[in-house]
């Protein structure tokens, strides 16, 4: 299977080695291309952690639910917002998307991004806006074994009339 929406699954164990520059770069550029709701890209952010000691303190702040990815994308959007919510999870999937493209695994975390939420110190740190909240992190990095895909063509009800 070479259609990387197809290919993309949950990763939660992944090797040490970190995605390249340009790895980063192309998963931002899909973070950039995501869609948003009623054209409000301002709502959405994100902040790309790369950083061994800012990754550590992330992980001990969300009790290990980012996996030890070596790459996190945390995607927060502002309060008011009645659009940041989806905003983020289309962004997540199109970095999840770009990921497996890459050869790169990643998973949706909602639980590290509930636990950041928790810790105003790290956001702040993290730079995210007064007023913005982390509503999913993806962690990403090679994955330590390789998972095959599984078949998820019926997997929802779709109706066609």
């Amino acid at each position: 299977m070479t259609d990387p929406v197809l290919a993309r699954h949950a990763v939660r164990s992944f090797k040490a080695d970190k995605p390249t520059a340009d790895e980063v770069n192309q998963l931002i550029a899909a973070f950039q291309a995501a869609p948003c709701g009623r054209g409000e890209a301002d709502v959405t952010q994100a902040v790309v952690v790369e950083d061994d000691a800012t990754l550590q303190r992330i992980e001990t702040s969300v009790n290990d639910a980012a996996y030890g990815a070596p790459l996190l994308f945390i995607i927060a959007t502002q309060d008011e917002s009645n659009f940041g919510e989806r905003n983020a999870s289309v962004a997540a999937e199109n970095v999840m998307v770009e990921a497996a493209s890459l050869g790169l695994g990643s998973v949706y975390v909602m639980s590290a991004a509930m636990a950041l939420r928790k810790d105003p110190a790290l956001l702040a740190d993290l730079g995210i806006d007064k007023g913005y909240s982390p509503q999913v992190v993806v962690p990403i990095g090679h994955a330590t074994e390789e998972i095959a895909a599984n078949d998820r063509s019926s997997r929802y009800k779709v109706i066609r009339k």
